[in-house]
């Protein structure tokens, strides 16, 4: 068994098709077919189920994908120490951030970032906090900015703060609420929601405060994604809220102040194990100590 074995089998995982695998292995199909044969042999297994429609893992095959994946990535971590051991920094940097970040301008930062280590493979992933977070705790991402409520906090990782802020409600032109400058929860409970999945952090910093105010709320139309949000309240659908920093950059919408507004923490968040050189690159370049960790954190 060897590295580069693993690295066939993660591929054609990731793409579900073994000519689409090689392509991007940079080797013939055949050969690439060859090797994970000889690998399947060895482990008295098959990974693979293939048909003449599919690709799919095995039981096997599900059992093998994430050690093979930690291999490869000890493998290339151990690669990026001995580069950093000799003045270099390479390897590979994985972030991840919602979509709403402003407490850093990160393609300004990614950019500067590219531009002072070249070598260096950068991937960027936007989802939710929570899925963000968990990913953090299971080192497929490195760092992550999230968007949560002021009172969390984060366990099994290192965090700081990044910003406060508030949330303020986003309402299509023409709308009642338009002209009204500031309104306050109990005004806006009588309007018709768009927001995101229930469950998520950023649902949880209005649910929250509406249920803190005693307030009931009807929300309509559930998205995961605020392009969506900002479309259908765009379309008079509903009125949303979202924070404040991130509202004023979005066209055809109305902002509106709330008094009582519900309140949001940017955190920046990284593993609580040594960072890779990459990824202590990166928080340095952000202010942050890679080894620091805010009094209380978890």
């Amino acid at each position: 068994m060897d590295l580069q074995q693993m690295r066939y089998v993660v591929t054609v995982a990731e793409t579900a098709n073994f000519t689409r695998a090689a392509e991007r292995c940079r080797v013939v199909q055949s050969a690439l077919s060859h090797q994970i044969a000889r690998l399947e042999k060895e482990l008295g297994a098959r990974l693979f189920e293939r048909t003449s429609r599919r690709v799919r893992l095995t039981p096997a095959g599900e059992a093998f994908l994430p050690a093979a994946r930690q291999a490869l990535d000890a493998a290339e971590r151990a690669r990026a120490e001995v580069a950093a051991a000799a003045g270099e920094i390479r390897g590979r940097l994985t972030i991840g951030a919602i979509p709403t970040v402003t407490a850093v301008d990160l393609a300004q930062v990614l950019r500067e970032y590219r531009t002072r280590f070249p070598q260096v493979r950068i991937s960027l992933r936007a989802a939710a906090s929570e899925k963000l977070l968990e990913q953090v705790r299971a080192g497929t991402l490195d760092v992550a900015f999230l968007g949560v409520l002021p009172g969390f906090r984060a366990q099994g990782v290192r965090d700081r703060e990044l910003a406060r802020g508030e949330l303020v409600a986003v309402v299509a032109p023409g709308h009642p609420l338009e002209r009204a400058g500031e309104v306050d929860l109990r005004r806006l409970s009588q309007e018709v929601f768009v927001d995101f999945a229930a469950g998520s952090a950023a649902r949880a910093q209005s649910e929250e405060a509406f249920a803190a105010a005693g307030l009931r709320r009807e929300v309509a139309f559930e998205v995961s994604g605020v392009e969506f949000l900002a479309r259908l309240v765009r379309n008079g659908l509903g009125i949303g809220m979202l924070p404040a920093a991130y509202a004023a950059e979005l066209p055809g919408l109305c902002v509106v102040r709330v008094r009582d507004a519900p309140g949001r923490v940017e955190r920046l968040v990284w593993s609580r194990h040594r960072p890779s050189p990459p990824a202590a690159a990166f928080l340095t370049r952000l202010g942050v100590d890679p080894h620091a960790e805010e009094p209380g954190g978890a």
